[in-house]
């Protein structure tokens, strides 16, 4: 790893971000060297759109060599966090390897990750070479001329540079544990500081990522032209997750979490349209309601790309819950199916609903409408639970359905940050501030839950804090189905290897192990880099 960061000649060819609508179009940039680039304040922002790669939706991206997005694709947020998760059965009508493996919580198979893109083998562990490039950026913006990029702008600039900063350690310390970044400019390109692989302190890491979203969160602008770009409230939002996720070791930061939540300054409130469906739930996910008074950011999305590097963001989310005999237009009568309008067929059903999980949504709760629980599949006729295990693995998310029957993928956007997690994170900062259950705790959940048309919480989900806390773990499970959180949760509260094992799929580790190639580098080096991590307050055995 003794060039993690890229230099600007290499990234000339890969210079091109796809994303939004409007002013965030895609654009392509020609040959770039250290003489001509950055040079005007366009320049810099051209630089800084290269921040947004990882977190656009296309088969792969190559900042750092080829990759995996998180939000589109083969390696997903949704396969990194749920489908290692109670939402999901293994996989066993997939392509098998790690599709497979990873929905058996089976992760020892990952010490063998190659650097890069593996075709179906998610690997993010390049990230590390992604995070010395957004510092090389930030830096850049410091050193700027400000009569080429005024203050202003360097503060919007790095803000936002360092959400993208910020989000990959946070998801990289999610997937492996704490990681060795650079993250002083000045470090970049120090052959000895980066040849110095060894894992930091639970407690500094959660510091850094701290560090970038409380700046974001102070000088990103409140609103932004141009959809998709990300947002001080963003910034807000991310900072609530990550103090609440790593609270239990940083003194003050329940408070923190807690008191977040009135510094939006956005205006949401919950959806709750009915729409042609009857059910806001429902309809808070389709493309017409798209960037709607609950949602603080959202993967744009256009209609029509397929992934290319060179067009708009697409949501390819319906190739991974089915298989093709299992989608079908119309059943042998001629009459609509759940996927009547969908524009492809899909591949294999690589994420599914585990029908223990599906069990445990309560009568009458509309956000299990988004479950198909009985469909048709070719040469056989409907079929449901009886058939789980046999002609498919597990029920189907139709959470981003078809609305367009021209496209051969969907054109929902695709959900980042929505207020109902504000106020479900809200509740868990009151109750893990104070260890007792205040009213104002049990309002934030109920609000979401009449939303979902329940009444609220019994007394006796409110009776403790820890009553309490595993209602509101159940609450988030039915509230964010496959929206990327489940395994980060689970890990939170103290529940992932249980709950897991339960399920007779008891993980082999807590996060995921560091490629043997990076160990091995590190003791050349004279290092040594622990291929495991477990956090101390761990439900489950160390590894």
């Amino acid at each position: 790893m003794k060039k993690i960061f890229v230099s600007l000649m290499a990234v000339a060819a890969l210079f091109t971000l796809a994303s939004c609508e409007k002013n965030f179009d895609p654009k392509i940039y020609g040959t770039l060297t250290t003489t001509n680039f950055p040079a005007t304040t366009a320049d810099f922002e051209s630089e800084l759109m290269l921040c947004y790669t990882p977190y656009t939706t296309k088969w792969s991206h190559s900042i750092s060599g080829q990759q995996h997005n998180f939000y589109g694709g083969e390696a997903t947020v949704y396969r990194l966090f749920d489908t290692s998760s109670d939402y999901c059965l293994p996989a066993l009508h997939s392509w098998g390897g790690s599709w497979l493996r990873l929905t058996q919580c089976y992760f020892t198979d990952l010490e063998l990750q190659r650097r890069g893109y593996n075709s179906g083998t998610p690997s993010y562990y390049e990230g590390l070479r992604d995070v010395t490039r957004f510092t090389k950026i930030i830096g850049d913006f410091r050193d700027a001329d400000e009569s080429i990029l005024p203050a202003a702008k360097k503060k919007q600039f790095e803000a936002e540079a360092r959400i993208c900063r910020g989000m990959m350690m946070y998801y990289l310390l999610h997937i492996y544990g704490p990681l060795p970044f650079i993250l002083d400019p000045a470090d970049v390109g120090n052959e000895e500081l980066e040849a110095k692989l060894e894992r930091p302190t639970l407690d500094a890491i959660s510091q850094w990522i701290y560090d970038d979203f409380d700046y974001a969160a102070q000088n990103a602008p409140e609103k932004q032209s141009d959809k998709g770009r990300y947002t001080a409230d963003y910034a807000r939002i991310m900072l609530m997750r990550h103090c609440l996720n790593e609270g239990s070791h940083m003194s003050g930061w329940y408070q923190k979490a807690y008191d977040l939540k009135s510094q939006f300054t956005g205006g949401y409130k919950l959806f709750t349209d009915p729409g042609d469906s009857g059910n806001p739930y429902v309809e808070l996910f389709r493309a017409k309601n798209d960037f709607s008074c609950e949602d603080i950011m959202e993967v744009s999305v256009s209609a029509g790309p397929t992934g290319s590097d060179n067009q708009g963001n697409f949501n390819p989310f319906f190739y991974y819950i089915a298989g093709s005999n299992q989608a079908q237009k119309k059943d042998d009568k001629g009459n609509p199916t759940w996927c009547a309008n969908a524009g492809g067929t899909p591949w294999n059903q690589t994420m599914n609903v585990d029908t223990t999980f599906f069990d445990t949504y309560e009568p009458g709760d509309l956000r299990r409408d988004v479950i198909v629980d009985r469909i048709y599949y070719r040469g056989v006729g409907y079929i449901d639970r009886s058939n789980v295990g046999d002609l498919w693995d597990g029920f189907i998310i139709n959470k981003y359905p078809f609305e367009e029957p021209t496209l051969s993928y969907q054109s929902n956007d695709i959900p980042l940050a929505r207020w109902a997690d504000v106020l479900l994170l809200y509740a868990e900062a009151a109750v893990r501030k104070s260890g007792s259950v205040p009213q104002e705790a049990i309002d934030a959940v109920n609000e979401v839950r009449a939303r979902a048309g329940l009444a609220g919480l019994s007394a006796e989900k409110t009776a403790s804090a820890d009553a309490f806390l595993d209602a509101l773990l159940l609450e988030r499970g039915h509230e964010f189905l496959y929206e990327g959180f489940r395994k980060i949760d689970l890990i939170r509260f103290g529940k992932y290897y249980q709950t897991m094992s339960a399920l007779n799929r008891t993980p082999t580790s807590e996060y995921w192990p560091i490629p043997n190639f990076s160990v091995e580098q590190a003791k050349e080096a004279g290092y040594t880099l622990t291929q495991y991590y477990t956090r101390p307050d761990y439900d489950g055995p160390q590894k």
